[in-house]
């Protein structure tokens, strides 16, 4: 499984990489939404991780131009990654398009938990 993590913190990408090295999966890296962006238009993944706050474009933004796209690739999977705990935080990822939402620092197994929902078309929910 190919999933893209885009996220400004190189040491947030290094754990999650090597929770994803654990299930056999491929990361690959982003360290902003716009480079994120470019990725999804040249490669294939399963799924996409987006942290929320980040110089330049924010994850929302990003997470809505993916919606906005008009190929197959608006469908991929995308799990809210973050640390911000605003109260209304949930409904505005899942009214931009996330399928789940994780909150830092994030458990192995929530996000496997949350990468098998997505997988087997669960409902949406925050860990």
């Amino acid at each position: 499984m190919n999933v893209l993590f885009i996220e400004d913190d190189p040491m947030n990408r290094r754990v999650v990489k090597d929770m994803l090295d654990v299930a056999g999966a491929t990361m690959v890296e982003a360290e902003n939404a716009e480079i994120g962006l470019r990725l999804i238009d040249e490669q294939d993944f399963a799924m996409a991780l987006v942290d929320l706050r980040m110089p330049g474009m924010d994850g929302i933004t990003a997470i809505r131009q993916v919606r906005k796209r008009d190929d197959a690739k608006a469908r991929l999977p995308i799990i809210v990654v973050t640390a911000d705990t605003a109260i209304d935080l949930r409904e505005r990822c899942l009214a931009a398009g996330a399928d789940e939402v994780l909150f830092k620092p994030v458990a192995m197994d929530a996000l496997f938990e949350a990468i098998g929902r997505i997988l087997a078309g669960g409902e949406d929910v925050v860990v």
